[in-house]
């Protein structure tokens, strides 16, 4: 059985000559290995990362497949670095075909950013916004936008008032609720682009539980050792599966005008009922642009129902 993901995705003869792809936190894990799948499928893709020497590496393998790759060092914990991120691609190319917004991880301390933020809400749902913002009037008309959430949301609720303060989440908390965050924040930008009349998609996916993506070194130990151990163990998620779930939202036909949905398996799934809570997007959206001191981007939908 392959194991590359353009394979597992089904996407193998689709041609990505000419898109311009950008996939956060692709130095490691899922998204170095669906920024390679793109590279072999013809795209020029904007590695992005905290890691220098990994950036660099991964630009090189693409470059050997013909793909004119850059990579584009950020911390997402920093509202500038974000920034300066958005204004090197639009800077650097003519437009962007495919925003993969897959940086973040689960991080064991309750720390805050310097924008007072907790550090996992901040790192994993709102840079992926405020980058989305930047770049909303540089993609293009087609373009598609795919966010890397977690089955981990499951049981978590919004709670907006523990993202600051000295009552913040921490550890896995924090986490399923910035994966949450994640869709709330895919559903409501899909709602609103096609109030825009955008022609543009928006989803967001679970990649699975996926060991040898670094994921566990968040974890107390002795967690790490024995998540990466699983991976040699039939029938747990892949790097390259979860690469795949990226590739299948976000370049395949069958996938093309789907939009406001969260993927698993390659299939639209129901997320939890907290997940699908319109009033509860649309805080989140508020709160976020907020947190930012930026305007809300694009236009509200007109209801709940929308």
């Amino acid at each position: 059985m392959s194991s590359l993901p353009e394979e597992l995705a089904g996407v193998s003869t689709v041609d990505c000559t000419d898109m311009h792809v950008l996939i956060t936190g692709s130095t490691s894990g899922i998204g170095r290995s669906a920024a390679l799948a793109l590279g072999r499928l013809g795209a020029d893709v904007i590695v992005h990362g905290r890691d220098s020497n990994a950036g660099v590496e991964v630009v090189d393998k693409l470059s050997e497949e013909g793909s004119d790759a850059m990579f584009v060092e950020a911390d997402f914990a920093s509202v500038a670095a974000v920034t300066e991120l958005a204004t090197t691609v639009r800077e650097e190319t003519d437009g962007l075909d495919l925003l993969i917004n897959n940086a973040g991880g689960l991080f064991r301390s309750n720390a805050v950013t310097d924008a007072g933020i907790e550090y996992t809400f901040h790192v994993n749902h709102l840079s992926p916004y405020l980058l989305t913002a930047e770049l909303l009037n540089h993609l293009t008309d087609d373009a598609r936008i795919v966010t890397t959430a977690s089955g981990a949301h499951r049981g978590a609720s919004l709670q907006l008032d523990r993202i600051q303060g000295d009552h913040r989440l921490s550890g896995m908390r924090a986490y399923s609720h910035s994966k949450l965050a994640n869709i709330l924040f895919s559903s409501e930008l899909a709602r609103r682009l096609a109030v825009g009349n955008h022609n543009i998609t928006a989803n967001s996916i679970h990649p699975g539980a996926i060991p040898g993506t670094g994921f566990s070194r968040f974890l107390p130990k002795p967690l790490p050792a024995l998540v990466e151990r699983l991976d040699t163990v039939p029938g747990v998620t892949a790097v390259a599966d979860g690469a795949a779930e990226l590739l299948f939202v976000g370049v395949s036909p069958r996938t093309a005008e789907i939009s406001g949905r969260y993927f698993a398996g390659q299939r639209p799934r129901s997320p939890s009922d907290a997940a699908m809570d319109h009033d509860a997007a649309k805080r989140l959206w508020s709160k976020s642009a907020a947190l930012l001191e930026i305007p809300e981007p694009l236009a509200p939908p007109t209801s709940t129902n929308d």
